[in-house]
């Protein structure tokens, strides 16, 4: 079975194409000392609608379904560019809905995220302006393909996330569990952000965070679009009026790999 192994920021995944992979599979596929290692794992299969390239599924490490994943997404625009399309512009369904990539180079696009909200069913108690409180902190809950907890700090390289995380992200608050990002404004369109994501820990980046933080920033009188310095590198995350999202960045390939006919016994005996 054959894959290829990519990173974002930092931020790592596995592509394979055509398979339909167990929970358990996804588990030791990210493991580092049992399999690749990665932070999750991306499928891409034909589409079933018309109109799209491609459809991708986006898989965390514990085995549970994302929603989207801006790194990953990325990822896998840019395998999409390399092996199943010619085009600059296309579109990929996900469980999130379509986004809509534009090629900027081999090695960067800028990609449609759709229309933040500050309320969703994932935070369903939350007052129409998407605030609240959570583990002693005030937050902005954003969805933008999946849910998001924006927390402003004074100093987010401070902070203890791997103490702090798992709180927030379990919140009875939050029934699909959240995403949590830690930002803070260096200016007014620049801002410092540091990620714990669901179903992962504290991660180099995330797409999806960086734009969560970054409609925070917006919402709070800061300008777009908004440089988000993440501990792998920068995003550019622009937001209009109306809080829609363009998420710019690049992603890279690691290497090819095919896994051992022993890593698939194992995988098929449970």
């Amino acid at each position: 079975m054959r894959f290829e192994k990519w990173q974002a920021l930092g931020n790592d995944y596995l592509i394979f194409e055509e398979v339909d992979l167990s929970q358990q599979t996804i588990k030791r596929l990210c493991d580092p000392h049992f399999g690749p290692g990665a932070d999750g794992v991306l499928v891409l299969t034909r589409p079933d609608e018309p109109g799209y390239v491609a459809r991708l599924r986006i898989f965390n490490p514990d085995g549970s379904e994302a929603e989207l994943s801006g790194n990953g997404a990325r990822e896998a625009i840019l395998y999409l560019r390399r092996h199943w399309t010619d085009a600059d512009t296309f579109s990929i369904q996900t469980l999130a809905g379509e986004i809509r990539p534009t090629i900027l180079s081999p090695t960067t696009c800028r990609v449609d995220m759709g229309r933040a909200s500050l309320t969703s069913p994932n935070y369903p108690s939350g007052p129409p302006d998407g605030t609240g409180e959570v583990a002693g902190y005030r937050f902005q809950h954003v969805a933008i393909g999946n849910p998001q907890c924006a927390i402003r700090v004074e100093d987010p390289d401070a902070l203890d996330l791997a103490a702090i995380g798992p709180r927030i992200e379990h919140s009875e608050l939050f029934p699909n569990r959240t995403n949590v990002s830690f930002w803070h404004e260096l200016d007014a369109s620049t801002i410092r952000a540091r990620i714990f994501e669901r179903g992962v820990g504290e991660t180099l980046s995330s797409g999806t965070g960086a734009s969560g933080a970054a409609v925070a920033h917006v919402v709070r009188g800061g300008d777009s679009p908004v440089t988000v310095k993440l501990d792998g590198g920068e995003l550019i995350v622009d937001v209009d009026e109306s809080l829609h999202v363009d998420l710019t960045g690049w992603a890279e390939p690691i290497y090819a790999g095919q896994l051992s006919d022993e890593f698939l016994r194992h995988m098929e005996a449970g």
